[in-house]
This record gives structure tokens, C-alpha cells and sequence, in this order.
């Protein structure tokens, strides 16, 4: 006797649907799964078994094959449970003939009770993608899935469930997905912080662009809680981005049961103790790490220094890319990994130097070692460079009105919209996007700010990648500013939030008139 159904697994962060082939013949009672399974799929034999018993179903007795195809890939998890049950029931007489147009998703317990699984949005979208009108899973995944569009979503919470659905019986109604979720959504606001208007611009500018910031300076100067406030000026995600990050959450199982489509930027700060395969991604099947996590929102490196320099090297490429290639024996997994990277450290290891306030007790000797923790090309990598310095209690004590992340979002949105506008083919496009080919059509340089590039790249000794970044840094403050060229003021502004190593000289950058930092506070 043979049945099929059909189920989906998971591949990276993307789904294919499976043939689950189920024959049971005469012979000495065994129960074998076929297919590339891993230890996970293969403890479906005890559970399934289990299920079917305590849910008063006749168990199948016989020589047991379990095959799924296509065999090409290996299947890791439980979510095989519910469709080999499924085969035997149909095995059993005690279903019709199960239509090829349903998909079959869920871990049992040992009660029958049907249990969420990671990649339910994954295999959602892989179910409807292949033709499929109807997907069958947890309850508890049933709010994921039914953020796809195409396919109609069906929440059960035990076999016996399953089993009346199959009958034609009615059961509950799927949950409406959320609006919205916010996992990622910093607590505070930005008019908690006080004083910092150079950093409080820097963050603005990099929200507006999508540019990478490190942030400088002694311990206890707002540095932590000016990278948490950053998200709260971010646009919502739109739908397509919300399905991308949502697919990466729910595989890696960050998501809570009954949760939906994740609408916030996420925001990820990992501690510095974090493995490579931790950040970056990795294991044997690989999974997605802090970076993917953060695709679409924040990453913040807090103590930058004292991460593990093979960990910190393991990000300059998806810097670069915006994502991830993991190559393992059964192929290539691609992690997506587009985030706005927030850094933090101190000046040096005791964390005074500059602090007019206390005295540094460090020898030049580790200032140097400390500095030298973080790379060059990491740090060539990143756009903004910024040094917090200590707020006065006088200015922490001011009660005068400052701007709210409302206000600052408001703006940001709509620096994005005019970079937007220039590549309409582009969704989510940025400032910090603009590749070289693309700077003589869009940056628009006056002659001054021309002028003035040329000094900066010799007299600040920077690399090409750092003068391009500087000038997408500049064409996101002329867009902040609603200009279509960016003038020398612009581009100083730019260029002044580029590190420089001691000794440069940047006399001749002095001679150009900076205009004041707009921190819009009274």
C-alpha cells in the first residue's frame, strides 16, 4: 500500500515542497525514513507512532518505508511529523484520497497536539510559489502564513483536528495576522537626549542614507543610548521587505507563537563575547546570525575593541555585498544582510583620553594595541566617524524643547523618498547604495566642492572607497537639505566625519567655512 502527500521543507531561508511517500507492505514490523534525513527527521518514527496511538487512532503495522523526495538536499527538523501522519491515516481508511492541491506542515507531540515550527512564512510562500491552494500547519504559525497572499492558511491544534478538516468538518477560523510587530523597536525617544547635537546630526544623516557610524568617546557619555534610539527615526518597513526579514526571523526561531509580520526595523546588539558563526551565521546546516538578523535595521557593536578580530573580519564582506554565502557540502546558502551597522568604543582602555574630566592612566604604547583591536579596512568602511564627548549637568538639566523622533523621522523619510526617486527600479534604495558609475550623473559637485575633494583625498590621506563614502555622505546631507547639487559646505560636513589618524594635516580643509551643525535645539 502507497499514499503521498505533500509537505515543504526549509533550505537556508528559502522552501521547496517535498513528496512524502509513505508504503507499508507484509513483513517483520520496521519503520525506516528515507531521503536524506536528519537525527530530527528521523525521531518522527517515535512521535508519529505515539501521535496516532494516545489521538485513538490504529496504528499501521508492517514494514514501513518513509521516503521524501526529492532526496537531493537533507531535511533537518520536525516538521515532517504532521504529513507522514497524515499518509498513514489515508493508509488507514480513515481519510479520503487526500487532495494534491494541500500541504501538510507541523511537529506532533506525543499527544497529537500539532506543534509550531521554525519557516512557516518560508514554506508558505514556497507552498504558494509551486501552486498549492491550501497549506495545513500549527495554530501557532497560522498568523506567519497567513501574511502570504494566494494560498489559504489552516490552523490546527491536534491530529483529530487535521482529521475533521479532511472530513469536510468545519474548525476555527484563522487568527487575523497583526498589523504590526515591533521586536526591533528601541525603547525611548530621541528627545531624551540631551547636549550631542553633532552626534544627534550624524545619526539623522545616517538614517537618512543608510551610512555606517562609529561612535567615540569616554564611557557614560550617551553613546549606547544615542545607537538605541537610533530606529525609533526609521521608516517602517513596506510589505516586501517586512515578508524578507520576517522569512530570516522565523527560521533562525526568533519569533514568538502567534506573532506576524515583523514591520520594525530590527535592532540587534550582540554582546562581544559572539562566536563568528554567531554573527556572521553558520553550523552545519547553516542558520542566519546577528548580521541577517539585522537586515533592514540596526546592528550595534558595543565595545567595539573587544570583539574577537576574526569575528569583526568576518563582516567587512557583507559590508560590502549586503549579504552572506555560506557554502557547506550540500550547497551554497545565501543569508541577506543589508543593515546600518552602529559601532561604539572607547578612546582607549581605561576610556578617558580627551575626558577633561578625569585623567587617562594609559601609556601611549596601549592606546596604540587598543586601537589597533579594530582594522583599518573595517574601519575604512565606515562612513561616520564620531566623537561623543561628556555632557555638562547644566545641559542635562535643560528643560528646553527638543526634537522628538517624530519630527527627526519625518525628515529622514523624506530625504529617502528624493534618493528613492532617483531610482525608481531600485525598491529601498539609499545614499549609501550609490556605486561610482553612478556619482557623475547624480552627485552634482560645484565647482568649490570639487575643488575642495581634490585637497581632502591628498592633505587627509584618504583611500578611494573612503572619499566615495564621504561623497555619498555629502549627497545625503544636500538631500536632507532638499539641494540638487552639494556645495563645499556640504561636502566639509562630509569629510569631517571622517576618522584621521594623527598627524594629518587638514590646514587647508580649515580655510573652507563649515556651517553650523543644524541641531535644531533652542
Amino acid at each position: 500500500m502507497l499514499a503521498r502527500v505533500h509537505s515543504a521543507a526549509s533550505l537556508g531561508i528559502e522552501a521547496r515542497v517535498l513528496d512524502v511517500e509513505v508504503d507499508v507492505s507484509d513483513g517483520l514490523p520496521t519503520f525506516s525514513i528515507v531521503g536524506l534525513p536528519d537525527a530530527g527527521v528521523r525521531e518522527a518514527r517515535e512521535r508519529v507512532r505515539s501521535a496516532l496511538r494516545n489521538s485513538g487512532f490504529p496504528a499501521v503495522e508492517g514494514a514501513i518505508t518513509v521516503n521524501l523526495a526529492p532526496a537531493a538536499f537533507r531535511k533537518i527538523g520536525a516538521a515532517l511529523d504532521l504529513p507522514v501522519a497524515v499518509a498513514f491515516l489515508e493508509l488507514a481508511g480513515l481519510t479520503a484520497s487526500i487532495p494534491r492541491r494541500r500541504v501538510f506542515v507541523g511537529e506532533l507531540g506525543l499527544d497529537g497536539q500539532v506543534r509550531p515550527t521554525r519557516g512557516a512564512l518560508c514554506l508558505a510562500v514556497a507552498a504558494r510559489d509551486a501552486g498549492f491552494e491550501e497549506i495545513i500547519l500549527s495554530a501557532g504559525n497560522a498568523a506567519e502564513a497567513s501574511a502570504v497572499e494566494g494560498i489559504r492558511v489552516i490552523p490546527v491544534r491536534s491530529l483529530r483536528d487535521t482529521v475533521n478538516h479532511l472530513r469536510g468538518q468545519p474548525l476555527e477560523a484563522p487568527p487575523a495576522p497583526p498589523l504590526a510587530r515591533r521586536p526591533g523597536r528601541a525603547a525611548g525617544d530621541f528627545s531624551e537626549i540631551r547636549g550631542q547635537a553633532t552626534a544627534r546630526r550624524a545619526l539623522e544623516i545616517a538614517a537618512a542614507g543608510g551610512h555606517h557610524v562609529l561612535l567615540s568617546g569616554p564611557p557614560g557619555t550617551g553613546k549606547t543610548m544615542l545607537a538605541r534610539r537610533l530606529p525609533t527615526i526609521l521608516p517602517p518597513l513596506d510589505r516586501s521587505e517586512a515578508i524578507e526579514v520576517t522569512k530570516i526571523h522565523s527560521i533562525a526561531g526568533v519569533l514568538s507563537n502567534g506573532e506576524g509580520l515583523v514591520t520594525d526595523p530590527p535592532f540587534r546588539a550582540p554582546h562581544h563575547g559572539v562566536s563568528a558563526a554567531g554573527l556572521v551565521g553558520g553550523g552545519t546546516m547553516p542558520r542566519p546570525g546577528e548580521i541577517s538578523l539585522a537586515h533592514r535595521g540596526v546592528l550595534f557593536l558595543d565595545e567595539l575593541p573587544e570583539f574577537r578580530r576574526d569575528v569583526l573580519e568576518g563582516i567587512r564582506q557583507p559590508l560590502e555585498e549586503k549579504r552572506v554565502c555560506l557554502v557547506r557540502v550540500g550547497g551554497a546558502f545565501l543569508f541577506p544582510s543589508d543593515f546600518l551597522l552602529v559601532a561604539a568604543m572607547n578612546p582607549c582602555p581605561c576610556g578617558f583620553s580627551g575626558d577633561s574630566r578625569r585623567m587617562c592612566r594609559c601609556s601611549a604604547g596601549e592606546r596604540t594595541r587598543y586601537s589597533r583591536r579594530v582594522s583599518g579596512p573595517l574601519l575604512d568602511r565606515i562612513d561616520i566617524h564620531v566623537t561623543v564627548a561628556p555632557v555638562s549637568w547644566a545641559e542635562i538639566e535643560r528643560r528646553s524643547a527638543v526634537e522628538t523622533s517624530a519630527v527627526v523621522a519625518v525628515r529622514v523619510a523624506e530625504a529617502r523618498q528624493i534618493a528613492a526617486k532617483r531610482f525608481p527600479d531600485r525598491p529601498a534604495f539609499r545614499n549609501a547604495d550609490l556605486s561610482p558609475s553612478d556619482f557623475d550623473r547624480f552627485l552634482q559637485l560645484e565647482p568649490a566642492a570639487r575643488s575642495l575633494l581634490g585637497v581632502a583625498v591628498e592633505r587627509m590621506r584618504l583611500s578611494v572607497r573612503a572619499a566615495h563614502r564621504a561623497l555619498r555622505v555629502a549627497r545625503t546631507i544636500a538631500d536632507l537639505e532638499k539641494r540638487q547639487t552639494i556645495a563645499a559646505p556640504q561636502l566639509a560636513e562630509a569629510l569631517g566625519y571622517r576618522s584621521r589618524a594623527p598627524g594629518d594635516d587638514v590646514s587647508d580643509l580649515d580655510r573652507v567655512p563649515l556651517r553650523p551643525i543644524r541641531s535644531r535645539l533652542p
